[in-house]
């Protein structure tokens, strides 16, 4: 029925999987089939029962898969790989002009919408852990550089159409503040590599650097000379602090940035000069500088195809019709059970547990009063009374002892068959633990760094302490109901024996006849019982006919038709649990008047009992001093409670053997999902150390870089909260230029001595010049250190005159 759709779905994925080129084709094909995944996300369950493979983008296991049954797993990687599509057009651009550079922010923009959505509405209903380049600091660094890049776009078109200054070092300053919060982001994200942050880091002070260099233009033109020299000298120091990073930035970065200082260094001595000769302004410290102010152009956008992908199927829409739409969404599956626990709620506790926990508190009353026991034995002092002999007849056609044993044997072994169960899931789980523990001593924390088992079956761990407590639980009521049959055990074989047995078993009492006074309390008695006993009646009736109304209850038609008027209605909307809620409702008024009934049930319960207290007291009074009948009573009584416990046993047992296979599905999930995970765990184990094994080559340069970045890492993120108070504010509010997050260079304090150019007898006489650091040394004694100079090298050997004579 499903199989083009199943086809279909197939080369939507194989489409989207091997969009690889950055080409505006591939953006159709992955919307594609983002909007059929979301779609069908309302059709199936989220655990749909496929693994989809995917590998890292980011990170030190991008070759290593990672396997998901989780729909919203493949989505969020499809939405990913389009993120990472927009930015590959944005970058392919020819960034020259107006237009590219126009194009290209646009596809800057839509990058960070999709990543911002996978962030806010995918991986929070993932129900499972996103994988490492999908972790919120990951996303956060990645939708800020996607951001910033978006912004450069429009300081580059700002420059190249020569807008003022001023507006230009607002661009630039918040381009700065994109690259600083993505370095920032990054410092606390194990994915993003150090090459990253420093890169940003360099970009974050270029642009601080450009920044300030601007205003201080914007100063010159507005004959601001003293705060020109200050912002010259703040965009300086940022150009420094920038290339400090350049190991870390490409040439043409660097380039920049060497002519950005070439740029700087000369206005800021040609400000200074004027100003100390012509203007005579004072130069106000950093601190008092007036703050810059930010033009923030860059915004996320997520593209209308993955924020409302129901607008671009149906026969209107762009990607045509949904996928399976003829198949009942899972919602209506989920929705049909909910209905049917609240109805069985409602039916067994709030009603049918109600009426015979009436029932009940009628039965506890004539036990505490002896009764029937008492006028059995006054009634018919001979022989076995004829109430006792239906009981009796009962017990036996259900065989009695002999079937509550069988039944007990039947649930010990339901509870074994579960506990056997559970222990085999279990038992797989502290042997993957053990594994884990082992190969962890093995290799070492560092180099087996992959989750502990409890955090990676948090779920299954969580479900071990649920099932004991059941098995706990259920172990505890069996106990309850094997006390309840040793209590009655010898009263009910006599019960489950001959007529004769009984005879026996039931004393006859002397009394001949029966005076009067006594003979009107019996009888005034009997009715009252009689009375209870046809309420009995009643209300099993009763229980029966609400048992076989909630039995003939299906919804299944009513919420089907009620989901095809939503579907017909809003075509493309998804369907959820919730829009049932109003049917429920009606649904379940239907059992109101069963409701209203319990409270009537109360009343006329409560007036049966007054009278069976006041004709029982009378009873009592009259019978007073009279013990011909005790022996009787008791004994009657005592079979009396004997078959009420036989059918209250009856009944514990039905329901723990309903518990015992209910739990059975429960625990065979469970030690399904255990030996799924197991299997995956040593998958995943035997993968880790064949990477560990194929690593012991390089083990001591992977350690040592490995090492050093994590001590960078470490480093920057100390940096950075170390300078929190420094970090350029949110754009809503004012604020100073950027600040460098490195701490400065250290100023060597000054050296007392000679003026350098002058000779001093001290320095003695060197023959030759010197040499430029970046030639390499022919031979070993080519270059010798001079003390004078650390840092100078000169070349050894015989004076040439032609090199002349050097002093100092």
């Amino acid at each position: 029925m499903f199989v083009r759709d199943m086809e279909a779905i197939d080369k939507l994925r194989t489409d989207a999987v091997n969009t690889l080129e950055p080409h505006v084709s591939g953006i159709r094909k992955l919307t594609a089939y983002a909007a059929q995944l979301v779609w069908i996300g309302g059709k199936f369950p989220i655990d749909i029962g496929v693994d989809f493979t995917w590998y890292p983008a980011l990170g030190f296991n991008t070759q290593r898969p990672i396997s998901q049954n989780n729909l919203l797993f493949e989505l969020a990687n499809i939405l990913y790989n389009l993120a990472a599509l927009y930015s590959q057009l944005a970058v392919s651009l020819n960034r020259s002009t107006s237009e590219g550079l126009k194009s290209a922010c646009n596809y800057f923009c839509q990058a960070a919408g999709v990543i911002s959505h996978i962030k806010l509405e995918i991986i929070p209903d993932m129900r499972s852990a996103p994988p490492e380049d999908m972790d919120s600091m990951t996303l956060a660094s990645t939708q800020q550089l996607l951001l910033a890049q978006a912004q450069e776009c429009f300081w580059s078109k700002a420059v190249k159409d020569g807008l003022k200054d001023a507006l230009i070092a607002k661009l630039a300053a918040k381009v700065s503040d994109f690259y600083d919060q993505a370095a920032e982001d990054g410092t606390k994200s194990d994915t993003v590599s150090i090459d990253w942050i420093h890169h940003m880091t360099a970009k974050h002070h270029h642009f601080a650097a450009a920044a300030q260099y601007r205003a201080s233009r914007d100063c010159l033109e507005k004959q601001n000379y003293g705060e020109e020299v200050a912002r010259l000298r703040d965009s300086l120091v940022c150009v420094n602090e920038a290339l400090k990073e350049s190991r870390w930035i490409n040439k043409i970065v660097l380039g920049d940035l060497n002519g950005l200082k070439s740029r700087v260094s000369e206005d800021l001595k040609r400000a200074e000069k004027d100003n100390d000769i012509i203007y005579l302004i004072p130069v106000p410290p950093k601190s008092e500088l007036k703050t810059l102010d930010r033009a923030g152009m860059a915004t996320p956008r997520v593209p209308q195809e993955v924020s409302n992908p129901s607008s671009t199927l149906g026969e209107a829409g762009q990607f045509g019709q949904p996928l399976f739409a003829r198949l009942v969404p899972y919602a209506v599956h989920v929705a049909a059970s909910v209905y049917e626990e609240r109805k069985n709620r409602l039916v067994n506790v709030s009603i049918i547990d109600e009426i015979e926990g009436l029932t009940n508190r009628l039965k506890d009353l004539l036990q505490s009063l002896n009764l029937p026991g008492s006028l059995q034995a006054l009634e018919k002092p001979l022989g076995i009374p004829p109430a006792l002999i239906s009981h009796a007849e009962e017990i036996r056609q259900n065989e009695g002892l002999h079937r509550l044993r069988r039944m007990m044997h039947e649930t010990s072994k339901l509870k074994s068959n579960d506990e056997a169960t559970y222990q085999e899931g279990f038992e797989l789980l502290k042997s993957e633990a053990a594994e884990d523990e082992r190969a962890k001593l093995k290799h070492g924390t560092d180099r087996w760094n992959r989750q502990p088992s409890r955090q990676a079956a948090e779920k299954l761990y969580t479900q071990v302490t649920e099932i004991d407590g059941y098995l706990k639980s259920a172990s505890s009521s069996d106990d309850l109901v094997k006390g309840k049959l040793k209590d009655c055990e010898k009263a009910l074989n006599v019960l489950s024996g001959s007529n004769r047995d009984i005879e026996d078993y039931v004393p006859s009492s002397r009394r001949a006849a029966i005076p009067p006074d006594i003979e009107r309390a019996a009888y005034n008695l009997r009715n009252s019982l009689d009375e209870v006993s046809q309420l009995e009646r009643r209300r099993k009736r009763q229980i029966e006919k609400i048992r076989d109304k909630g039995k003939a209850d299906d919804i299944n038609n009513v919420i089907l038709a009620e989901t095809a008027r939503l579907e017909r209605e809003f075509p493309m909307q998804k369907i959820e649990p919730a829009q049932f809620e109003n049917l429920f409702e009606h649904r379940l008024k239907r059992y109101d008047e069963y409701r209203d009934l319990i409270s009537t049930e109360s009343q006329e319960q409560d007036q049966v009992i007054s009278q069976l207290r006041d004709a029982n007291a009378a009873f009592t009074t009259a019978r007073k001093g009279d013990s011909s009948t005790k022996d009787r009573e008791q004994a009657l009584q005592r079979l009396e409670n004997a078959y009420l416990k036989y059918k209250e046993i009856v009944n514990n047992l039905n329901t723990g053997r309903k518990f015992y296979n209910d739990l059975a599905r429960i625990v065979s999930r469970f030690r399904d999902e255990c030996k799924n995970f197991a299997y995956e765990r040593r998958a995943e184990a035997n993968q880790l150390e064949s990477d560990l094994s194929n690593a012991m080559s390089a083990l001591n340069l992977s350690q040592a870089t490995s090492l050093q970045e994590q001590k960078e890492r470490e480093d920057l993120r100390a940096q950075y909260r170390n300078t929190a108070h420094n970090q350029v504010p949110s754009t809503e509010s004012l604020m100073t230029a950027p600040v460098p997050t490195r701490a400065p260079a250290q100023v060597p304090p000054p050296v007392v001595g000679p003026t350098p150019g002058m000779w001093n007898p001290e320095m003695g006489i060197k023959f030759g010049g010197a040499t430029t650091t970046d030639k390499e040394p022919q031979h070993a004694n080519e270059y010798v250190h001079n003390p004078a100079y650390p840092s100078t090298r000169v070349r050894g050997g015989q004076w040439d005159m032609n090199q002349g004579v050097r002093f100092g």
